[in-house]
């Protein structure tokens, strides 16, 4: 079912406008995670004995404060619009990327120090949180049933494109300009993210009634609809996937340095140029993804995509020495799942929300994400300090190995059952 006069009221200046909102907004959450490790190496001291543990740990706290505010401004976003809030999120978290390269001379001593660091991360992880998930509500008021898969593939795209820039170019400026600079240019891209969404983006999303969250209407659809099952069960695992892939296989390249007398910007370098061939297979796949989504369905990209992260996980996980040149092999195998495993729970999950629900239902599914990334980074970071850096990933790929398992089992009671058409799902809950 298509809005009214949604075509009327959008072109090619929004669309572009949010493909290039979502290159910007990825390029800064990635640029803050991928100088993380090495920021705290080099400025602030870290050593390699809590490294995996003091890495997480800052992740894990941005973490835990957005699944608070997750749910609440997809249902802002419903009652007020999305401009608002992206505008809002990107010049909060400008404002902590301002703060987080000063933290030493702020914070005095290294406890002080690591506290304004922990500080400007939450602003910018608040900020950033702000940002996209309304990026993909926004999509979604953008498209109907016809046009989804194609819409939110381009947008997938574009933060494809952002990842594979900051590892294949940003992360090469530290050793030339330093490390404070080079986290400078993160305030620069938010900054610019707010400016352009103010100018170019428009809201089309009708306005929900609900007076509060609508936890339990979100509850209700969820509970009858086994393909949103499928959906959040894959946010809990997928959107981890790529926050922990950046971080620990930064550490894994930074402290692994030390032993072969590799330095340790030539490292991160390294480890970005690996980060950005992922990306780039992500952006090269992505195309493919969408062709596959709309020929065989959502549960099927789900499926396969889920399977081959697995197995580069479990590959990447037998793994010793990362600077051998066969960790590009499993790196392969998790960017190429990666992008269906992306792509299509968000299609699942708009396609069976209520028009004036959106933000509200997929608040819901990036607050299934957020524990995701808590439950897996933190205990991903035990296992690398306790057992080693290649522990991680064998962790995360007996993970999405068992999204497989549920996404087959939704695939036979789909079979069994027969298609349910989304838009019949949400007009119930309309």
């Amino acid at each position: 079912m298509r809005p009214q006069g949604q075509d009327s009221e959008i072109g090619d200046r929004e669309r572009n406008a949010l493909y290039l909102l979502s290159a910007l907004c990825m390029v800064f959450m990635t640029l803050v995670v991928a100088i993380q490790p090495l920021f705290l190496r080099n400025i602030l001291g870290i050593s390699f004995d809590t490294a995996g543990a003091v890495n997480a740990n800052v992740q894990v706290v941005t973490e835990v404060l957005d699944m608070f505010i997750f749910g609440y401004l997809g249902y802002l976003s419903d009652r007020i619009g999305r401009v608002k809030i992206i505008v809002a999120g990107f010049l909060v978290a400008a404002a902590g990327a301002v703060i987080a390269p000063f933290s030493p001379w702020i914070g005095g001593g290294a406890l002080g120090a690591l506290a304004v660091y922990y500080a400007s991360r939450i602003m910018m992880s608040l900020g950033s949180g702000a940002v996209w998930p309304q990026l993909s509500a926004v999509a979604g008021d953008f498209s109907h049933e016809g046009n989804r898969a194609r819409l939110m593939s381009n947008t997938a795209f574009m933060m494809a494109f952002g990842v594979t820039l900051v590892y294949a170019v940003l992360m090469q400026i530290p050793r030339h300009v330093g490390i404070v600079v080079t986290m400078l240019l993160t305030a620069a891209t938010a900054l610019a993210g707010a400016w352009l969404a103010r100018s170019f983006l428009t809201d089309i999303a009708p306005r929900t009634r609900e007076s509060s969250v609508p936890w339990r209407v979100v509850w209700t659809l969820v509970k009858s609809e086994p393909r949103l099952r499928l959906a959040f069960a894959s946010s809990l695992f997928a959107r981890s996937d790529m926050v922990f892939v950046g971080l620990f296989l930064m550490l894994w390249f930074i402290y692994f340095a030390d032993l072969i007398n590799v330095g340790q910007t030539e490292a991160a370098a390294r480890a970005g140029l690996l980060i950005g061939l992922m990306g780039g297979m992500v952006m090269l796949s992505i195309p493919v993804w969408r062709s596959f989504i709309e020929r065989f369905g959502r549960v099927q990209a789900v499926t396969l995509g889920m399977l081959l992260s697995a197995l580069g996980f479990l590959l990447l996980g037998l793994v010793v020495n990362p600077f051998d040149w066969y960790i590009v092999f499993p790196i392969l195998l998790i960017s190429a799942g990666q992008a269906g495993s992306f792509v299509a729970p968000q299609i699942l999950t708009i396609d069976y929300s209520p028009r004036d629900l959106i933000g509200s239902v997929l608040g819901m599914f990036n607050v299934i994400g957020c524990l995701g990334i808590i439950f897996f980074v933190q205990i991903g970071g035990f296992l690398f300090d306790m057992i080693g850096p290649p522990a991680p990933f064998l962790f995360a790929g007996l993970g999405n190995l068992l999204i497989t398992v549920y996404a087959l089992k939704v695939r036979r009671a789909e079979k069994a059952d027969g298609p349910v058409r989304p838009v019949d799902v949400a007009d119930d809950f309309a």
